[in-house]
């Protein structure tokens, strides 16, 4: 896969991200900073680091499933694996200006 597709496809990724929203805050999981890195390999299957805003988040079970469901919604991804990482552990600064505005947090 070339540059230029990879990159295409990786702002694909991140507009369904962008359509998958923590049920407690009204912003997406991409603009609350959950996601840390996405990678896409030659053969199209993409793996997604993210975090939750907390261990004791109540959809820390679904939200990895939905988040995979989306990803392999996405014409031409082969499959989508979600990884869950703790470190760094999320905090209100992974947020986007989007997010903060949209918080009322400035």
């Amino acid at each position: 896969m070339e540059l230029q597709e990879k990159k295409h496809m990786e702002n694909v990724v991140i507009d369904a991200l962008k359509s998958v929203y923590d049920p407690e805050i009204p912003v997406d999981i991409y603009e609350l900073g959950l996601i840390y890195e996405i990678k896409i390999n030659p053969e199209k299957e993409v793996t997604v680091f993210m975090t939750l805003t907390s261990p004791s988040c109540p959809v820390a079970e679904s939200l990895p499933v939905e988040v995979e469901d989306k990803i392999k919604g996405i014409e031409g991804v082969k499959d989508a694996t979600v990884e869950i990482t703790w470190d760094p552990p999320w905090d209100k600064d992974m947020m986007s200006e989007e997010a903060l505005v949209e918080l009322g947090m400035i």
